[in-house]
């Protein structure tokens, strides 16, 4: 059997990923290379190894990706307190329900993990992030551009920044400040505030 050396490369994650399990990490594989790091579930909240390379490995930066569920929210805090805020990218999946083929249930969410929504969706967030690409650039939305478009600061801010998630596929229930370091990633200022327009009837 022949190797076929003609074979285009894989395009190349610039930074390490952070995800849950290891079929989040062979669906990630199967697309790019790069280093991709699991948590083992919530297997991080008492693995001081896992810990310290997470640590180790962010030094240019890092991308956090884990699934939109409770599960996955709080794993996402806990690697938030983990690494410098300046260095983290938190990219995030759709809330999408469904049930990935190997399991033979839902999980208790009904939604698809990272391994489950399919390639598109990964491409989309990850290839901003490979070689040959612009870095995303940090920056644009403010707190207190979260306050004046009244995603924070106000009884109906919850709910507003529900609708905003949902406009943008992001999941819903963010806080403000998690909403705001999302918003500078996946969005442009501009295209938030014609959002907020269109939600408020302004």
């Amino acid at each position: 059997m022949t190797v076929n050396s003609k074979l285009t490369p894989l395009p190349r994650l610039r930074l390490p990923v952070v995800v849950e399990g290891r079929y989040d990490k062979s669906a990630i594989l199967g697309m790019f290379s790069g280093v991709v790091i699991t948590t083992d579930g919530f297997g991080i909240f008492n693995s001081k190894e896992k810990q310290a390379l997470i640590r180790r490995i962010a030094g240019d930066g890092i991308i956090i990706l884990t699934d939109s569920d409770g599960g996955g929210a709080q794993i996402r805090s806990f690697l938030s307190g983990l690494v410098p805020k300046d260095k983290i990218y938190q990219l995030y999946i759709p809330r999408v329900e469904g049930k990935e083929r190997r399991k033979a249930h839902r999980g208790k969410a009904g939604l698809l993990g990272v391994e489950g929504v399919g390639g598109d969706i990964l491409r989309g967030l990850l290839t901003p992030f490979t070689e040959g690409e612009e870095l995303q650039a940090r920056g644009g939305m403010t707190t207190f551009d979260m306050f004046t478009l009244g995603l924070s600061g106000s009884d109906k801010a919850s709910s507003l920044r529900d609708a905003l998630c949902r406009e943008l596929s992001l999941p819903e229930g963010m806080s403000a400040k998690a909403l705001l370091e999302a918003l500078n990633i996946v969005s442009s200022r501009e295209r938030v505030e014609n959002l907020v327009k269109k939600l408020t009837n302004i």
